[in-house]
């Protein structure tokens, strides 16, 4: 009988649950209430400013409960809507809840500033103090733009170069090119002063680049030298990738694919919106052109691409001024044009495999933001910098020329209005592929990332008991074996907090005692001789 009751039992452990083997919930700790607020607060600018520079939704996220928890504040409840974040913090059953919520206006990506806050979260988690902290990130949020208008001005037009030398084009259509973007680039500076909607700026620099394109197209025809080398097409290609180049769609596609539904619709209906705004601009310009007379010719096939040297060249200048208009670092610099080159590296070896565009964009897009994960933490820069100014020069900026153009110039004829709303389609199908797979990318790269750096911690602390014991068989000292650490609180913190009882019970001691817990002012560590005294 006792046999069949054992029996029974083991069956019932083996298929429900025992709520009696689940551990007991950790012991809140009770903080200062002023204390709380400031950690929460600067939880909450940090991420703030990591929404404001272009960081993804769960990266801020994980930001700012890093922050909080290395400060001895958790848990903490993080809410990203778009561009409003909500942190929320309760001390105690009791306690009511502390909210605070802030509103992004203006997004505008600065990696360089990027690179700094996501410093500063890995120093706050080593150690660094709230007043050092606070300090530290106010200094970050003052930091201007590293680059003076004029700067980005001139990588805007060096951009439309770079997309020249993919093409091959002749120094005429290059220099056409840099004159329509630094125009295009001027005139979306004057309306952001203005204040303008940043739809109809699209629409306004479309347009520019449209006339320029127009202009070189009526001296062509009329056999002016040296216009007479003008390459339309590949001036309205360079200002499509100008205006499609500052879009976040890496961290549309991230956000999308890390849960954040709502922010990543938000910025998947701001990429729609800034698209059809080029759309409208180029479609105005080529229907403005033709009712002035000024015919496009319309070519059934794309332009074709340069000889290899000049590939690379114009690949690797396009990720280097993608870069700088972002205000990325030196080192970021550099990191972006290895990794653009390694990106049309994939793309070229894919299309030569007989794949299709969007396959090969995606395998591009997809090694270039493996190994950008790999490297990134390494190097200190962020990976989603590199990988956006990677995956630029394959942007199908004369897809969309080709699609546009003929749907302008359709009219009544069914057959080219559909294969302009086809070539339409396919710049769209590239455009996923490239989110996809960046997107891909950051996820697999991410584990196999966290592998590498646990093996090396791993190695350096197997490495680091032979140093030392040779060290104390040379010193003639203490016997092996780490020395037991309890947990105490100090008569009175630095911002004047006290400590629960909990935390005198040794409730929430940090899983290592190699060293005081970062950011708590309530700890201290003691060892058994300090007590003894």
């Amino acid at each position: 009988m006792a046999a069949q009751k054992n029996w029974r039992m083991r069956l019932v452990e083996a298929i429900r649950v025992d709520a009696a083997s689940r551990p007991e919930t950790q012991a809140i700790l009770s903080v200062d209430e002023m204390y709380a607020r400031r950690v929460i607060e600067l939880a909450m600018r940090i991420a703030e400013s990591l929404i404001a520079v272009g960081a993804a939704a769960n990266e801020v996220v994980l930001s700012a409960t890093r922050v909080a928890a290395a400060l001895g504040i958790r848990p903490v409840h993080v809410d990203i809507t778009f561009n409003s974040i909500a942190v929320s913090y309760q001390g105690g059953e009791s306690d009511p809840p502390f909210t605070a919520i802030r509103v992004v206006r203006a997004p505008v990506p600065d990696h360089a500033k990027l690179q700094q806050l996501q410093a500063l979260v890995v120093d706050i988690e080593a150690g660094l103090a709230l007043p050092e902290a606070r300090v530290r990130f106010h200094a970050i949020r003052r930091m201007p733009f590293r680059y003076r208008p004029t700067v980005i001005v001139l990588a805007q037009g060096l951009l439309a170069v770079g997309v020249c030398l993919l093409y091959g084009a002749s120094w005429i259509t290059t220099l056409i090119a840099f004159l329509a973007a630094c125009g295009a680039a001027l005139t979306q500076r004057w309306m952001a002063r203005m204040h303008v909607p940043f739809f109809f700026s699209q629409a306004a620099g479309a347009l520019v680049v449209t006339a320029f394109a127009a202009a070189a197209n009526v001296l062509r025809s009329q056999g002016v030298a040296p216009f007479d080398q003008a390459g339309v097409a590949v001036i309205v290609a360079a200002g499509i990738v100008l205006m499609l180049a500052g879009m976040s769609v890496v961290g549309a596609a991230q956000d999308a694919i890390d849960g954040f539904a709502l922010t990543a619709g938000g910025r998947i209906l701001d990429l729609a919106l800034l698209t059809l705004g080029v759309v409208v601009g180029i479609v105005g310009g080529v229907a403005l052109a033709q009712r002035l007379g000024i015919g496009f010719t319309l070519s059934t096939e794309p332009p074709a691409l340069g000889p290899g040297s000049m590939q690379v060249a114009g690949v690797v200048l396009i990720a280097v001024t993608v870069a700088v208009w972002n205000g990325a670092t030196t080192r970021t610099i550099l990191v972006s044009a290895v990794l653009g080159a390694i990106a049309w590296g994939g793309f070229s070896a894919g299309a030569a495999g007989g794949f299709g565009v969007p396959i090969a964009s995606a395998a591009g897009a997809l090694i270039a933001s493996f190994v950008g994960t790999l490297i990134a933490h390494r190097l200190h820069v962020p990976s989603i910098a590199v990988t956006t100014a990677a995956i630029v020069p394959m942007v199908p900026g004369s897809v969309v020329y080709r699609g546009l153009l003929g749907i302008v110039e359709a009219q009544d004829d069914p057959i080219s209005l559909i294969l302009g709303f086809a070539d339409l389609l396919q710049a769209g199908a590239v455009g996923l592929a490239l989110a996809s797979g960046a997107s891909l990318g950051l996820v697999l790269g991410a584990p196999v990332r966290d592998t590498l750096q646990s093996v090396v911690r791993r190695r350096g602390r197997i490495r680091q008991p032979r140093a030392s014991s040779r060290a104390r068989r040379g010193a003639g000292a203490e016997p092996r074996g780490r020395t037991p650490v309890c947990w105490l609180p100090p008569h009175r913190g630095d911002e004047g907090e006290t400590v629960s009882d909990a935390t005198r019970a040794g409730a929430d001691a940090p899983a290592s005692l190699d060293r005081t817990a970062p950011g708590l002012p309530a700890l201290q560590r003691a060892t058994p001789t300090s007590l003894a005294e």
